[in-house]
């Protein structure tokens, strides 16, 4: 089973979270920020996992914390399912276009935590929601599940457009990673551990 369930408490977030990598895309996610609710419903289902996400956060100072630690849960979920990453791709990539808009991403999930992180699009907010938080959400991702992430929205006039396609080329860039390789029976490294 590829799956993991993490609980994070601190004094400013309660989170659980379940993933389970061999899913089938379906998504059950209450953090109380509904456009981020809906980027992680996104990419549930275009990474092809099951996800399910409970999160009460401080919101009446802002959003930033419960965003984050999502993130953080999110990578320590990712890391835990892949185990010793034992017979999987190990690197995805994915270009998706939406619309006007265009976003690529690059995973490996090589053990090295590393963000690379830009946006062409320069709205600051959608509704309520400061869009600067979806960089903490990823790096926090990326720390924790220990995987190399480099995005680029590479061009697109409307931020929500924007953003979706960040999040579904993110998605199905991490399937292809996490896709169990036929070829490949033992870890992908040529330094036998990652």
């Amino acid at each position: 089973m590829r799956s993991a369930t993490i609980q994070r408490e601190t004094a400013e977030t309660r989170i659980e979270l379940r993933l389970d990598l061999d899913g089938q895309g379906t998504a059950d996610v209450r953090t109380g920020v509904g456009f981020f609710d809906h980027m992680l419903t996104l990419l549930a289902r275009h990474a092809a996992v099951d996800l399910y996400v409970r999160a009460e956060g401080d919101l009446h100072v802002d959003q930033h914390h419960t965003v984050e630690d999502v993130g953080i849960c999110l990578g320590q979920a990712l890391a835990e399912s892949l185990g010793e990453k034992r017979g999987i791709r190990r690197y995805g990539h994915f270009t998706l276009p939406m619309d006007e808009t265009l976003a690529t991403a690059a995973v490996d999930l090589g053990g090295r935590p590393y963000l690379v992180y830009r946006i062409a699009n320069r709205k600051r907010r959608i509704l309520e929601f400061e869009l600067s938080l979806i960089e903490e959400f990823f790096r926090a991702l990326t720390v924790q599940g220990r995987l190399n992430l480099h995005i680029e929205q590479v061009y697109g006039r409307d931020a929500h457009h924007a953003y979706e396609s960040v999040f579904k080329a993110f998605a199905r860039a991490v399937r292809c990673a996490c896709d169990r390789d036929p070829r490949q029976q033992g870890v992908p490294s040529s330094k036998g551990t990652i």
